[in-house]
């Protein structure tokens, strides 16, 4: 099946209603409703077997009786007619459909059914299918609201506009409700719900080359092609499309275990966020954030400068917006009397150069300040986005207020977001004002903390390096011969001719052969039990440190094998890996998945006893540079251990980001590893390097 004709369905010439109505509060009603007060001019072929006329149009008995090529069919019926009708829509070669019953893969296996055999029918005939189980689809460019939900159509009009796509029905209509009433401009909104033949990839692609469409607002809660929304995301991009996505799944019961360390760490929605946000989008975090992200990004010019400056009128709003910003990461742009003459000049001089900055209560009796204070903030190409969190009280104070923020435009190019927000909301700010302030460009909230979490989101994503620096892809010799899980002393075998530092070491069957190995190694040495079924060691008594002469090492391989017996009679030990003992140094994790729908991607971050307890990780991408790793990894919690803390040496960060890198470039080259664990990894001072103590992998 070739790519989907979606422009049948969102933008048709030709409507039928299957289950058409005029009985108050019918589906078939209400949808005939809106497409009556929409003003469609094109055709609309009510179907219903029990009458002979709707209003002033002829009922058709059946699907049967429709004309061929009909754009698109809307089921207003229960889930008992719709295969039936679906099968009807195909013979006559109809575009697309749109099926509001539930019941179908949410309701068992006849349901389940059902939807795959309306999926098989699409994909025959080339039919588009939105549904089952949603609320249709409103384009407010042509004025055809395809719902159930009544709605009103408000044309464009030229102005940038939004679309949303949503898996939920109910956030669709939510969301349009929410940007509508803050004078936003809409194109289309689709809601997907099971997605039986068409999902959120085919409409955000179809979207991004749709010329009214400047925003995408999205609602998913599973991504079912995950390989599609990543490119359609990427052409979004490159269009200057912003993707705003929401997508519940963070708490730990959305998370499942996998068989290694970094499959339990590397939850599905962690994994899911690290490749999309590498597509360009930005995430919001609750449904009004969604929205609010959405009318930044509509109304103003983009950041693209992370920094954000703040003027305010209070010290105690200084205070908090502090607070705020370093707990949801907003960057504040570092400014000061000396070296911000534009600012010192607007100010008066018992007020000194801050961000935030708090002009007191001057502006009251000096409006000009409010203009000449932002406009040095906008002036500032330190500064990304600006946020005026105003005490607006009453009508008179917003008189003397609004128009001396807005005067701050005049004459001046805009080429980044201001955006007004109220500290005491409730208060009688005049409806003209937010009209005049939005008309502008300036979007109007009713609290400051509002805006932080937005411009926060943004700077993100703006800070994001978007560079793609891929690693050429090494393949693993020997890896062919596996399958399941690889014991370690097998995966350092093979991992080691890649450049993995590992520590010295040989495997032994017997004791004899353990002997041996010590002694070729050098004493002390450590003892590891060996067997692919044997994934914790040290809790199955199968490691044995300083081990400082041949005696302890016969007396550790007989221990060895009991310790493992009594742990689990059913684990064979294919014999012991001898290594020598190291320097000490940071504890770290680096591990991998080659996840089936996401691709690869590669965890690192800090190890030891705590580490699951404080999952201080951070997942990459492969296509990271050694720089773009570092970074990435400077950004954790405990970062600062790795920079020297308290007297101890800088580690050798850069060898642990060229590990990452070669951990990347093999599983570029090898999807058949499922997962891959080094755990520990020791980090040593800077030039020093890092050295993999154990190796876990897993293929298929």
């Amino acid at each position: 099946m070739g790519k989907l004709d979606i422009a049948r369905l969102l933008r048709p010439r030709s409507i039928a209603v299957v289950g058409a109505s005029d009985k108050p509060g019918a589906l078939g009603a209400s949808l005939i409703g809106n497409i009556d007060r929409a003003g469609f001019t094109g055709a609309v072929y009510p179907i219903n077997p029990n009458r002979a006329t709707l209003g002033a149009r002829a009922c058709l008995p059946s699907v049967d009786a429709l004309p061929e090529g009909v754009d698109v069919a809307v089921l207003a019926i229960p889930r008992a007619l719709v295969l039936d009708a679906v099968r009807g829509l195909a013979a006559r070669k109809a575009g697309s459909a749109i099926i509001f019953a539930a019941g179908f893969a949410e309701d068992g296996e006849a349901g389940m059914a059902e939807q795959l055999e309306i999926a098989r029918i699409a994909v025959e005939s080339g039919m588009v299918i939105e549904g089952p189980n949603c609320l249709g689809m409103v384009n407010h460019v042509d004025g055809v609201p395809l719902t159930f939900v009544e709605t009103a159509i408000v044309p464009p009009g030229g102005r940038k506009a939004a679309s949303i796509v949503s898996q939920s029905g109910a956030m669709a209509a939510v969301l349009s409700t929410t940007l509508l009433s803050r004078d936003l401009a809409l194109a289309y909104s689709v809601s997907t719900g099971n997605e039986a033949a068409s999902g959120v990839e085919d409409y955000l692609d179809w979207l991004v080359d749709d010329a009214d469409t400047r925003v995408i607002a999205m609602m998913v809660e599973q991504f079912r092609k995950p390989a599609r929304f990543l490119a359609a995301a990427e052409r979004a991009r490159a269009a200057g499309k912003p993707i705003v996505l929401l997508h519940p799944g963070k708490s730990a019961a959305a998370r499942e275990s996998a068989a290694t360390h970094t499959g339990a760490m590397a939850g599905d929605y962690s994994l899911m966020r690290a490749k999309v946000e590498r597509a360009g989008v930005i995430f919001a975090e609750t449904l009004q954030e969604l929205g609010d992200i959405t009318e930044i990004l509509i109304r103003c010019a983009p950041l693209t400068h992370p920094s954000a400056a703040v003027l305010g009128e209070s010290g105690a709003f200084k205070a908090l917006t502090l607070d705020l910003a370093e707990g949801l990461g907003l960057p504040l742009a570092d400014l000061h009397d000396a070296d911000s003459p534009a600012l010192r000049a607007a100010l008066p001089p018992f007020v000194p150069v801050s961000n935030p900055l708090d002009i007191t209560a001057q502006g009251l009796s000096q409006p000009v300040i409010y203009t000449d204070s932002l406009g040095a903030l906008m002036d500032d190409a330190r500064v990304g986005a600006v946020l005026a969190g105003i005490i607006q009280s009453d009508p008179v104070t917003s008189k003397i207020k609004v128009p001396a923020i807005v005067a701050a435009l005049d004459g001046r190019a805009i080429t980044k977001p201001l955006v007004f927000a109220g500290l005491d909301e409730g208060a009688d700010i005049p409806a003209h004002y937010v009209a005049d302030l939005r008309a502008r460009g300036i979007p109007w909230f009713p609290t400051a903390e509002r805006v932080v979490a937005a411009l926060a989101a943004l700077a993100k994503a703006a800070a994001r390096d978007r560079a793609k620096d891929a690693p050429m892809p090494t393949p693993v010799a020997g890896l062919a011969a596996y399958a399941g899980v690889i014991p370690e002393y097998r995966c350092k075998q093979l991992l080691a001719p890649l450049g993995i530092s590992f520590p010295q070491g040989r495997f032994a069957a017997d004791a004899d052969a353990a002997v041996a190995a010590a002694d070729a190694v050098g004493y002390p040495v450590a003892m590891k039990a060996q067997a692919a079924a044997l994934g914790h060691k040290s809790d199955a008594g199968g490691v044995m440190l300083h081990l400082a002469d041949s005696n302890a090492v016969r007396a550790a391989f007989t221990t060895m094998f009991a310790n493992v017996a009594a742990y689990d009679a059913s684990i064979r030990l294919d014999g012991v890996l001898i290594e020598a003992m190291g320097a000490r140094g940071l504890e770290m994790i680096v591990g991998a998945r080659n996840d089936p729908e996401w691709g690869p991607v590669v965890l690192a971050g800090f190890g030891g006893v705590t580490a699951e307890i404080l999952a201080d990780v951070v997942l990459i991408t492969p296509d990271l540079s050694e720089d773009a790793i570092i970074g990435k990894l400077m950004g954790l919690k405990q970062a600062a251990l790795l920079a020297g803390y308290r007297g101890s040496p800088a580690l050798d960060v850069a060898a642990l980001a060229r590990l990452i890198r070669q951990i990347s470039a093999v599983l570029l080259a090898e999807p058949a590893i499922v997962e891959m664990d080094l755990n520990p990894v020791i980090l040593h001072p800077q030039g020093q390097g890092a050295v993999a103590l154990d190796a876990l992998m897993m293929v298929t």
